[in-house]
């Protein structure tokens, strides 16, 4: 198994979002300050605009040449209404192309003032233009590169970058000290009683899954005690019965007319032992899942009509009558299991009935699963024991189930196996009336 320090994880959590957030306010800083620089750009260029124009109608185009030394970081450029440049700052008198297609100057052409950011064709960089129309229908056009905004905005890096490594300094010693308080509580948590000290909500449903796994395990050990004590007691019972008989008969106290009466006795036992010990093997694999767990597909009416046909010799022995109805239905599951699960059903339905009485089963498919259903007109079970019937070694009847060699394992096995396969058992019974028995798929 892998196992993870929660401590690691958390801090290297927190780290990593503290380092993603830094990263993202830089991103969001850079951004705003970009934007806001070429604002400031913008107002700039429009009030230099308005200075080069006043300028230009006091003192002529003349002023234009006299500033050039002045404006080294400003372009200014003068375009007649045809498009032609009459003077551009940057240029000296090198002829440039017709500028009357720039976006700047057509906005100022129809609405006196024009703006636009791209990259220059003769500066081969990027530029804010700020055009405006003067009264002779001229064009003044004034630009800035905006690298200065996005050399402003980087300007920021550095000490953001210093913030950063104090902040995350500042974060991994913060979680060192919040790790170590927010798992104290479950390093010193109890499993035994897990829900008796307050704890974080988030863990509650783990905490109730552990309580309740605690409860079944000692539910289990207490069933699992209580099991030992009656399979001591059921295997003590014909154990001193045969011990009993055969000292009997060792010692020569048995007449010889006696001796077949004895041997029959002690024969008995015997196979009620034997069958006693094969039912706590079949309970103790379905408890422990050694159950051979290849399912298939299983016809019940074909299965149930074996079980009835090997069962005919007690159903005769009792003077009992059984009869099958219903119609082939194929269910999925473990053939050996489903068949202990009928047997047992319909073997106590023979076994606990009346003499000169019926067995009725019934097998197919209904709305709600496929069933099978055994009724019986036997001595039937009084109400406040029909919900114990499943319990191991629960007998409604002790001295008949001694009569009959009935281990108490029977339905016991049946509810294993129905919990195995996710079927429900249905009982319903009248004393001296009968019983009947519902099993659905």
């Amino acid at each position: 198994m892998t196992t993870v320090r929660l401590r690691n994880r958390i801090q290297k959590s927190m780290i990593l979002v503290i380092a993603t957030t830094l990263l993202i306010a830089y991103a969001m800083t850079t951004f705003v300050i970009y934007h806001q620089t070429v604002n400031v750009m913008e107002d700039e260029l429009q009030q230099e605009a308005d200075y080069i124009r006043a300028a230009i109608e006091i003192s002529g185009v003349d002023y234009l040449q006299e500033m050039d030394a002045v404006r080294k970081s400003t372009r200014v450029t003068l375009i007649d209404e045809d498009g032609q440049i009459l003077y551009d700052s940057q240029q000296g008198k090198m002829e440039l192309e017709n500028h009357k297609n720039r976006p700047e100057v057509q906005e100022a052409m129809k609405s006196g003032i024009g703006k636009d950011v791209r990259e220059s064709d003769t500066m081969r960089q990027e530029m804010f233009y700020y055009a405006e129309q003067l009264p002779d229908h001229t064009i003044l056009r004034v630009a800035k590169s905006v690298d200065t905004a996005f050399y402003t905005a980087m300007k920021i890096l550095p000490g953001i970058g210093i913030i950063a490594i104090l902040m995350l300094v500042f974060a991994w010693g913060l979680s060192r000290q919040q790790v170590g308080r927010l798992i104290r509580p479950i390093n010193e948590l109890n499993l035994e009683n897990p829900l008796d000290h307050e704890m974080y909500e988030e863990l509650t449903p783990l905490l109730e899954r552990i309580d309740e796994q605690n409860k079944t395990k000692d539910a289990v050990a207490n069933m699992r005690k209580e099991f030992s004590a009656n399979v001591s007691h059921e295997l003590k019972t014909p154990l001193t019965s045969i011990s009993g008989y055969a000292e009997i008969m060792m010692n020569g106290m048995v007449r010889p007319e006696d001796t077949n009466k004895f041997s029959e006795r002690i024969y008995n036992e015997a196979k009620r032992l034997i069958t006693l010990v094969e039912d706590i093997i079949k309970l103790s694999k379905l408890d422990e899942g050694g159950v051979e767990l290849e399912k298939e597909d299983v016809d019940l009416y074909a299965l149930t009509r074996e079980i009835v046909s090997r069962l005919a010799p007690q159903a005769t022995k009792r003077n009992v009558h059984v009869e099958l109805t219903g119609e082939s239905v194929i269910c999925r599951g473990v053939r050996q299991v489903i068949d202990e699960m009928i047997y047992n059903i319909c073997e106590n339905a023979i076994k606990y009935n009346k003499k000169g009485g019926s067995v009725s089963i019934w097998v197919g498919g209904t709305l709600k699963g496929k069933k099978v259903i055994v009724t019986d007109t036997g001595i039937g079970i009084p109400t406040d024991q029909q919900e114990r019937i499943f319990e191991r070694f629960y007998r409604v009847d002790k001295s008949h189930s001694k009569e009959t060699g009935g281990t108490g394992l029977g339905l016991s096995i049946v509810k294993h196996g129905a919990i195995l396969h996710g079927a429900q058992i249905r009982v319903e019974s009248e004393v001296g009336k009968g019983t009947k028995m519902e099993l659905t798929f």
